[in-house]
């Protein structure tokens, strides 16, 4: 028995709720005949980006003392500067003596090594005939390395012929430390990265990349030079750039 003509129903009432079923029955009809417009999240209709920052940084503050746990970890600096110390040079000095061959490195340049740690990759430079190298870091090495971040790094705009880094994954902001290095670099100057795109960073990285892609896009003024496979302490792709001398300079650094 159909519950809404029950006896007890009022027989006014009879007719009222059989127009609202209708009614109710005419609008899901209608519903099913109009196609639906759903919004998709952006996420759902691109891709994952090549590059990603690594989360858990609550200030950076707490991105610099992670950092600097590294390079302050006594057992690291006594390997560093020990039994690491020969091979490293070593091994940087033909990553240099390659770029000379290239054309990419001369013995005049003025050079900066970004994130060098304790410095093997400017005693490297300076073995294969580039006297005028210092290195950069958070915790300076004197002579080799001098205090300074890479997201804000302490020289003059177009100060260095050659920058050389393979520290990119500790970058928290990449886009910043691209922008520096176009800064500092003179006009026809070159820039050679090491990165590692085939496998994961280490754990203090602040960045994962996944292809070339998004690292050459960081690079606004530069013109990529060559990219190529080495092996290079972890890091298997050296990327090369050097800076156009006829794009305007956009972004000055204003001297105090």
């Amino acid at each position: 028995m159909n519950p809404f003509f029950s006896p007890k129903l009022p027989v006014i009432l009879k007719p009222f709720i059989l127009s609202l079923l209708l009614s109710l029955s005419f609008l899901a009809f209608l519903s099913l005949q109009t196609p639906r417009h759903t919004h998709q999240p952006a996420t759902a209709t691109t891709h994952a980006s090549d590059l990603r920052i690594r989360p858990g940084y609550a200030s950076y503050d707490a991105y610099i003392q992670r950092q600097l746990n590294k390079t302050l970890n006594p057992k690291l600096r006594k390997i560093w500067t020990t039994r690491d110390w020969t091979r490293k040079v070593r091994v940087f000095s033909q990553f240099f003596a390659s770029l000379q061959q290239r054309g990419l490195l001369h013995n005049e340049s003025k050079a900066l090594c970004i994130g060098a740690r304790v410095g093997q990759e400017v005693e490297a430079l300076k073995r294969v005939g580039v006297p005028d190298s210092v290195g950069m870091d958070l915790v300076p090495y004197p002579p080799l390395v001098v205090e300074g971040d890479f997201h804000h790094q302490p020289f003059d705009n177009e100060t260095f012929d050659f920058e050389f880094s393979n520290v990119f994954d500790h970058a928290l902001y990449p886009w910043q430390f691209a922008a520096e290095i176009e800064r500092t670099l003179k006009p026809g100057g070159v820039c050679v990265l090491h990165v590692a795109v085939s496998k994961r960073a280490d754990k203090y990285s602040a960045n994962d990349l996944y292809s070339v892609g998004p690292l050459l896009k960081l690079f606004k003024r530069c013109e990529v030079v060559e990219v190529r496979g080495v092996d290079g302490f972890g890091l298997d792709t050296e990327v090369v750039h050097t800076l156009s001398g006829a794009i305007a300079f956009a972004a000055k650094k204003v001297k105090g």
